[in-house]
């Protein structure tokens, strides 16, 4: 099971979402607020009032997988995003840092690098 292949994207769904909502309550979420398909294979991610529980929904070859964390401290540090978005695309790596507790508003990244062409 490979979660994040090349063409699979993460939604981080912004906003407080109710976490006793389970596969059937996020998977409505996600066709409602964002209009995507839950059935994609991408990652959508929800996070609780105080950013203390995360839950990512995505469907997998014939089911739905629902991951679910709880910090025992802190709180979920979320990614400066505009003021009227309700989600935000995250890669691999910014999904990483989230799940880690990584505040990702301090994080320097190093400008993508393109070698020069061969001669």
């Amino acid at each position: 099971m490979n979660l994040l292949g090349p063409q699979t994207r993460v939604w981080l769904v912004l906003g407080a979402t109710d976490m006793r909502k389970a596969i059937n309550g996020l998977s409505l979420m996600v066709a409602d607020r964002l209009g995507h398909d839950a059935f994609s294979g991408h990652l959508f991610a929800f996070c609780n009032r105080g950013r203390t529980l995360i839950k990512i929904l995505y469907w997998d070859r014939g089911g739905f997988v629902l991951v679910y964390k709880r910090l025992e401290r802190g709180r979920f540090q979320m990614p400066r995003i505009a003021d009227d978005a309700t989600s935000v695309t995250l890669d691999a790596a910014s999904l990483e840092m989230l799940m880690g507790g990584v505040d990702m508003a301090t994080v320097k990244r190093i400008p993508a690098w393109k070698p020069a062409s061969a001669a």
